[in-house]
This record gives structure tokens, sequence and C-alpha cells, in this order.
């Protein structure tokens, strides 16, 4: 079974096989609303196709926002659980995984089960990362904060690598920041940004960064690198929470390379971003295989002190620039499920890691997909970090389960029913498996 949702309209840019699959049971689950704020327990109960989009207005009216609210507004509740979801207070809350208290699964059987970290704990814990392959998540508790209406934005120009690796960690672990991320412009340059949640302003310091006719925000913040010093500004909170939308991260510069041109933005800025369910649904056969041959999206999860590895690898495997740096703990919450900390004889020694973000073309010559990625991931795996399973992924089913603990999961499966009922998660989500 699988839910009947189309495959174009998940945030991967490819489509599950198996939702073609006429062996596949495809259930409709169209559980799209929020049905409950808790404000005095703060948390929030919704049901899986409910839009980050859509949640970040309902609660932001109400003076609220959700611990972790990633960019896009077409990511869902349920894609987010069942999947992977980070953003930039992920140092102090988690992944968004961490941030929920509760949820509601229907397993192969029909049997509606609610779990939590008291009730059905390992059940809890398994859920996130387990791409449906448990049971159909129908609602998720997450919780929430009394938001406020600025944040404050500190801009940290970096001209060496070991300037933006030590700038970049300090503000990282200081849980003071509310908001903590890097962009990395070349191997020894980036902009290191942290800010706090505030209510009283410098209005001559306010930027609206988030009309249509700002400039792109990862080209406004390379302009810091020009200035040399350090800035701060006030940004609205709707502002920031959506500042990498309007290009796509940075994606946008492949599709309209003019996109950021004065004239462009004030004339047609208003029309986009396109949808990313648009892009995948009028995709061509040649276009996807453009993408397919010469372009990375990959997000992978490598712990603090292999960062410079990652990053000098990165280079040297594809040199796709910017480089996104998004810090994310891993919690004590989430160790019996499939990601773990970092473990030296029996102790944790590390829970902080870096979601390293390639979005581009690579510029090496010798660029080739499959072998490019596949040496990534070796990489990825020898330094203990985790790939983002939304993205193209050419481990074999035994590379998989070595980066990913199956311990718990494989128990699960056989006790509710589910090997029989469901695909297993790297049926899901491998590169054979998708198109």
């Amino acid at each position: 079974m699988c839910t009947a949702r189309p495959g174009w309209h998940s945030m991967s840019l490819r489509e599950g096989l198996y939702k073609k699959d006429s062996n596949v049971a495809k259930i409709e689950i169209p559980l799209r609303d929020v049905l409950e704020l808790d404000e005095e327990n703060l948390t929030v109960r919704v049901e899986p196709l409910v839009t980050m989009g859509q949640l970040s207005r309902y609660l932001l009216r109400k003076g609220y926002c959700l611990q972790v609210t990633p960019e896009l507004d077409d990511l869902t509740a349920g894609g987010l659980v069942n999947g992977f979801g980070v953003e930039t207070s992920s140092h102090k809350y988690g992944l968004i995984q961490h941030s929920c208290t509760r949820f509601e699964v229907v397993l192969a059987n029909g049997d509606v089960v609610t779990c939590t970290e008291k009730d059905s704990s390992d059940l809890f814990a398994a859920i996130p990362w387990s791409h449906g392959t448990l049971g159909f998540l129908v609602s998720v508790d997450f919780k929430i904060i009394r938001c406020k209406s600025f944040v404050k934005m500190t801009y940290i120009p970096c001209h060496t690598q070991e300037q933006y690796l030590d700038a970049f960690e300090q503000e990282s672990r200081d849980l003071t920041n509310d908001f903590v991320e890097g962009i990395v412009y070349t191997k020894e340059e980036g902009v290191i940004m942290k800010a706090t949640l505030v209510d009283e302003v410098n209005k001559k310091q306010v930027n609206r960064i988030g009309y249509f006719w700002k400039p792109w925000f990862y080209k406004y913040v390379q302009t810091f690198l020009s200035r040399g010093e350090t800035v701060t500004e006030y940004v609205p909170l709707t502002h920031y929470f959506h500042r990498h939308t309007r290009p796509l991260f940075w994606e946008m510069e492949e599709i309209i390379p003019f996109g950021d041109a004065l004239w462009f933005r004030c004339l047609f800025g208003w029309l986009g971003p396109p949808h990313v369910k648009l892009l995948k649904k009028t995709q061509t056969e040649t276009i996807r295989r453009l993408y397919e041959e010469h372009h990375v999206i990959q997000d992978m999860l490598i712990p603090m002190g292999a960062l410079k590895d990652a990053i000098n690898t990165f280079h040297d495997e594809i040199e796709v620039y910017p480089l996104w740096l998004c810090p994310m703990a891993l919690l004590p919450s989430g160790d019996s499920g499939f990601m773990k900390p970092v473990v030296q004889d029996g102790q944790v020694v590390e829970r902080m890691f870096v979601d390293l973000g390639a979005y581009g073309v690579p510029m090496v010559s010798n660029f080739e997909a499959r072998d490019t990625l596949r040496r990534l991931e070796s990489f990825v795996r020898k330094v203990k970090g985790y790939q983002a399973l939304y993205a193209d992924c050419f481990m074999d089913r035994d590379e998989f389960r070595e980066m990913f603990d199956h311990t718990a999961y494989d128990t699960l499966r056989s006790r509710y029913g589910a090997v029989d009922a469901f695909p297993e998660i790297y049926d899901k989500i491998s590169r054979a498996a998708r198109r």
C-alpha cells in the first residue's frame, strides 16, 4: 500500500516508480486541516497534508510559530515527519521530528495507534524517516513557541575557510541565537548569519527582504563580502521565514538567469517563484535527463567536526557553489530511531551536525552523476553522517543500512504487519526506485 498522492506532488525531483505499480494499492488520505491549537501546552495538531505555508500563516496570526519552520511553503507536515525537515533553528530544537510530541498512525491491519515518548515509544521514535513504511500518519502534534514580529539579523563576512568555519561553529553552539546559517560562496569565502527574535527595532535598520522587487536573498548576502564588515539589521519574521523562497535558494538562477536583474524583479518578480510540483509536472524528458546528468541537489548531514573535510570533498568532487550550511542538533529523544549522534568508546562525543546543501551545476570537468555521488555517499558514511532521502540515493541496500540504523525499524515492521503491506524504505527512496 501507499498513499494515492501523485508522485509529482512530492518535493523530490524524482517520482517513485511504486506509485505506478498496479500491485500497490493507492489509498486516498485527503487530510489537510489544522485540527487544534493547544495554547496551554504550546502544541498544534495537524493532518498530514497541511502545508508549511498554511500552518505558518495560521500560527503567526495567533502569535506563534513552530520551533522548526522549514522554508518552502509546499512542504507538508506528513512529508517532513516521514522524511526530513531542518531549518536554521535546528541547532536549538533539532530536526522537525524532535519537535513532535504525538503521532496518530493507521497500521496495516486498520488499527489506529496514538504514540508518544511514553506510549508506544518505539513506534514514536521510528516514524521519522520511515517514509510511510510502518503505517499511514493521520495526525501529528508539533511544539510551538511564542514568536515576535522581527528578527535581529547579523551578517558576518569571512574571507578564509578557517574564519567561516570557526564563526559558524561558535554561533551554532550559542543557544542564545534563535537562528543560525551560513552561505559559502567559494572554498575560502562565506557569510555566517545569526538572528534573534525581537519586537523592538531601530526603524532605520529595518529591511523587508521578502518584497518581490528586493534582490534575491543569497545575492544580497553576498554583498557583505565586499563591504568587509559585520552588519546588523532587522527583518520581519515572515520575511525571514521565506528568505530563500523567491530564488528557491539559488536554483532560480539556472531557470531564469536574469531573474535577479532589477528590471525583471520590478516587472515580473511578483509572479514567482514557480511551485516545485509545477516544475516537475511540466518537465520534459530532455530536461529530466539534463538534471540527472548535469545537476546536483543534495543535502548531506555532517558531524560538525567533519565539516571542513566535507566542504573540501564537495569542492574536489563537484565544485558547486553556493553551499548552504545549517546547524542541527541530534537530540537524545531521537536516539532510538534511524539517526544516531557520533559515539566513540561507548560515549556520545558529538550531537551537533550540519546540513551541507549543494544545489546547482557541478563545475568539475569529470562529473559523472552516479560515480561522483557514490563517492560523496561513501565519504558521508565514513564520517558517520547521513543523506537527506528526498535526493538521489545511489547506495546499495547494505550501504544504506550501514548509514541508517534499521534495528528498531525491522522489529516494528514485523510486529505491526508492515512487511507484506508496505514497501521497505530503500525500495521507495533508492535511485533505482525513482525516475
